[in-house]
C-alpha cells in the first residue's frame, strides 16, 4: 500500500460518502475488508501469508453502485485496480480470452501506475537534460565542442630563395597561426553561446512553443509478448502476431518529423524519463504491490451462474467457475514482469442475480467469497442526493459543460424533486437500471439547451419543475413511451 494505510473503516466510508450515495452496508463491508489488508501487512511474517483476504460478493441490480465502491475503494489506497466482466471469459479450450489474462492485465495496471509515479519522482531532474536537447533541435551543432584547428604545415619547414638557402623559424609561425585559429574558434563559441542563451531565456518563458523543428521520433511499437503467444487467448496471440508484422515492416524504425517545440519537449521528457528510469526496479515494486494490495473487481459474475441442469453453453459457464476457482484460490500465473502470486489479492465480484442466485455458483466457488452484501434499490431520497451531494454530482457537471458556452443554469429544488420522482416511478415500471436512469432524464430535460446553447450566450436559464414537465409530461404520461424513451 503506497497511501492512506493508515484509514480507519470510518474514514474510509466518510471518503466513499463523498462520491458514493447510501448503501452504508455495502461501503461499511469493503472498508472494514480494506482496513484488514492494512492490519494483515503488520503481522510478523509467519503468521502474515496465512491471512488471506476476505473476497465479497455484491448483489443488487445494475446502477446502484456496486462499480463505483470497488472503483473509489481501489482509488482511496492507491492500490492496482483493474475491472472485468466475467462474460469475457471462457473455459480452456474454448475461443475467447482466458481467466490468467486478468492478472496479466492487473500486472500491467500496476507496471503502468509504479511507471508513473517514478517519472514524477524524476521529472524534475529531467528537465535540464531535455532543455538542452530542445535547444540543439533549435540551433544545431551549437552544442558540439568545436575541434581546435591546427596548422598542417609541419614544423622546420625549408624555403629556398636565389642562391641562398635561408631556414625560416616555423614553429613560431604556427604557434602564432594557432592562437589566432583558438581566438577566433573562441569568439565564434562566444556568439554561439550567447545566442543559445538568449534562445534558451525565450524557452523557458514559453516563447517558441508554437515554432516547428525537425527531429526523429522513434515508434515506440515494442517487441510482441511472447508469454501471451504462450499462453493466451486467440485476440492475444492475433495482437501479438500484428506486432511481429510491424517489426518486419519497419515499424519500430526512427522517423524524421516535424513538430512544435510543445510537441518535441513531451515526445523528449518520455524518451529521457525512459531512460533514466530502472524498469527492472519497476516491475519488482509493482509484483509485490499487484500481489499484497491489487483488487480485482468481476462484475456480471451472475451470468456465468449455472441454473438448473448444465447443458450446451451453461457448460461453457460451469468451466470458466472453475477456471476463475484457481485464480480467487492463489496461485502463480506467468507474466510479462515475472511470476505472479495471486493469493493475497482481493476479489470483488458482483452481479443482479435477477434470475440466477449466488447458490448457482459453484459450492468452491461460493466459498471463495465468505463476504456476502446486498444493495439496495435506489429512491427518490437517494436520487435527490445524488443530483446534489457527490463531490462532481449530475448537476454541477452538466452546470460546468453549459458554462462553458457561457449559458448558466439556476435548477431549482422542485426541478431536482421531479427529476427524482420520474426517475423512481421509471425504475418501477420498466427495468431498474438505478441512478444511470438520472443520466437519461438529464440529458432528455436538457437536450434543446445542449443544441442552442450558443443562441443563450451569456443568459441564466431557470430549470423549474414546470421546465421538466415541459420537456418529460408527454413522455411520463404514456408507459409505453416512457420505456422506450426513458
Amino acid at each position: 500500500m503506497n497511501k492512506n494505510t493508515e484509514l480507519t473503516p470510518k474514514q474510509i466510508v466518510e471518503s466513499l460518502n463523498t462520491y458514493i450515495i447510501g448503501q452504508e452496508k455495502a461501503k461499511k463491508a469493503v472498508a472494514v475488508a480494506l482496513r484488514n489488508r492494512f492490519r494483515r501487512l503488520k503481522l510478523a511474517e509467519d503468521i502474515r501469508d496465512e491471512v488471506s483476504p476476505k473476497n465479497i460478493l455484491m448483489i443488487g441490480p445494475t446502477g446502484c453502485g456496486k462499480t463505483e465502491i470497488a472503483r473509489r475503494l481501489a482509488k482511496l489506497c492507491g492500490a492496482p485496480f483493474l475491472k472485468v466482466e466475467a462474460t469475457k471469459y471462457t473455459e480452456v479450450g474454448y475461443v475467447g480470452r482466458d481467466v490468467e489474462s486478468m492478472i496479466r492485465d492487473l500486472m500491467a495496471v500496476g507496471y503502468n501506475d509504479v511507471k508513473a509515479e517514478m517519472e514524477d519522482e524524476l521529472r524534475e531532474k529531467s528537465t535540464s537534460t531535455v532543455e538542452e536537447r530542445l535547444l540543439d533541435l533549435l540551433l544545431p551543432g551549437s552544442g558540439d565542442k568545436k575541434e581546435k584547428k591546427t596548422s598542417s604545415q609541419p614544423a622546420g619547414f625549408l624555403t629556398q630563395t636565389s642562391d641562398n638557402e635561408i631556414t625560416f623559424d616555423l614553429n613560431q609561425i604556427n604557434a602564432a597561426n594557432q592562437a589566432a585559429a583558438e581566438q577566433q574558434s573562441k569568439d565564434e563559441e562566444s556568439v554561439e553561446n550567447h545566442t543559445r542563451e538568449k534562445f534558451r531565456q525565450m524557452l523557458r518563458e514559453g516563447k517558441l512553443e508554437d515554432r516547428e523543428v525537425e527531429m526523429v521520433v522513434h515508434r515506440n511499437v515494442g517487441a510482441p509478448n511472447m508469454e501471451i503467444i504462450a499462453g493466451g487467448s486467440i485476440d492475444d496471440l492475433q495482437n501479438s502476431m500484428q506486432g511481429i508484422i510491424n517489426m518486419m515492416n519497419g515499424g519500430g524504425r526512427a522517423k524524421k518529423r516535424s513538430v512544435t517545440i510543445k510537441e518535441a519537449r513531451k515526445i523528449l521528457s518520455e524518451e529521457v524519463l525512459d531512460g533514466m528510469i530502472d524498469h527492472d526496479k519497476v516491475a519488482d515494486i509493482a509484483k509485490t504491490r499487484v500481489e499484497q494490495s491489487g483488487i480485482i473487481f468481476i462484475d456480471e459474475i451472475d451470468k456465468i451462474a449455472v441454473h438448473g441442469s448444465s447443458h450446451g453453453q451453461d457448460v461453457s459457464r460451469e468451466g470458466v467457475q472453475r477456471d476463475i476457482l484457481p485464480i480467487v484460490e492463489g496461485s502463480n500465473v506467468n507474466t510479462k514482469y515475472g511470476v505472479v502470486d495471486t493469493t493475497h489479492i482481493l476479489f470483488i465480484a458482483a452481479g443482479a442475480f435477477s434470475v440466477s442466485a449466488p447458490s448457482d455458483l459453484i459450492p468452491e466457488l461460493q466459498g471463495r467469497f465468505p463476504l456476502r452484501v446486498e444493495l439496495e434499490s435506489l429512491h427518490k431520497e437517494d436520487f435527490k442526493r445524488i443530483l446534489l451531494e457527490p463531490k462532481n454530482s449530475l448537476i454541477k457537471q452538466y452546470s460546468s459543460l453549459l458554462e462553458t458556452e457561457g449559458v448558466k443554469l439556476d435548477i431549482t429544488e422542485e426541478a431536482i424533486e421531479r427529476m427524482s420522482v420520474i426517475a423512481e416511478d421509471v425504475n418501477a415500471s420498466a427495468e431498474n437500471i438505478g441512478a444511470r436512469r438520472l443520466h437519461t432524464i438529464m440529458e432528455k430535460v436538457l437536450s434543446d439547451l445542449n443544441f442552442e446553447a450558443d443562441e443563450h450566450k451569456g443568459e441564466t436559464i431557470k430549470i423549474d419543475a414546470a421546465y421538466v414537465d415541459s420537456k418529460l409530461g408527454d413522455i411520463v404520461q404514456s408507459q409505453d413511451l416512457s420505456r422506450y424513451i426513458l
